[in-house]
């Protein structure tokens, strides 16, 4: 392979990635859980609120979410990095979250760890870890390492104090 055709696969990769991305915060937000499943590998975890392994456990604790106090969501995410190696990625992308919980509007904000493979040309997750910053009600206010609600403390990022 020349180095532009290198240049250009990374290139390539890069933005098959930020659509993985994307497309996992589309599909969680959208309750498309199936779909939300197949982004990670077979054995894909998910690591964060609990932890969640294989894509029939994914499914089930992804739409379990919704099923508690928190009713509704959405994903905004930013500051992407990633290191491609071959068939092998990682990164991390920053994490805004308006959400409700309780019927009451909270937000949260954090990061998302990826571990990335490319499987049979398609990149998927082989694990997404996620970690906040801060999880209040918005009466509260926030402040670097204030998780207010209890399911969000485990995922804690140990990095902001509080």
């Amino acid at each position: 392979m020349s180095d532009l055709e290198a240049r250009i696969r990374r290139l390539e990769d890069v933005h098959e990635i930020a659509q993985l991305r994307a497309r996992y915060c589309q599909y969680l937000d959208d309750g498309r859980w199936d779909e939300l499943a197949e982004l990670f590998t077979e054995d894909g975890r998910f690591v964060g609120l609990s932890t969640a392994a294989g894509r029939s456990e994914l499914r089930t604790f992804f739409a379990g979410l919704q099923g508690g106090p928190l009713a509704a969501w959405w994903h905004f995410s930013a500051n992407e990095t990633v290191t491609v190696e071959c068939d092998v990625a990682s990164g991390q992308t920053w994490l805004y979250q308006p959400c409700v919980v309780d019927g009451e509007p909270h937000v949260a904000a954090g990061r998302y760890t990826d571990s990335l493979v490319r499987t049979d040309g398609t990149w998927l997750f082989s694990e997404r870890a996620v970690t906040f910053f801060w999880w209040v009600p918005l009466t509260e206010g926030w402040a670097s390492g204030k998780i207010s609600w209890g399911p969000a403390r485990p995922a804690k990022d140990p990095r902001y104090a509080g």
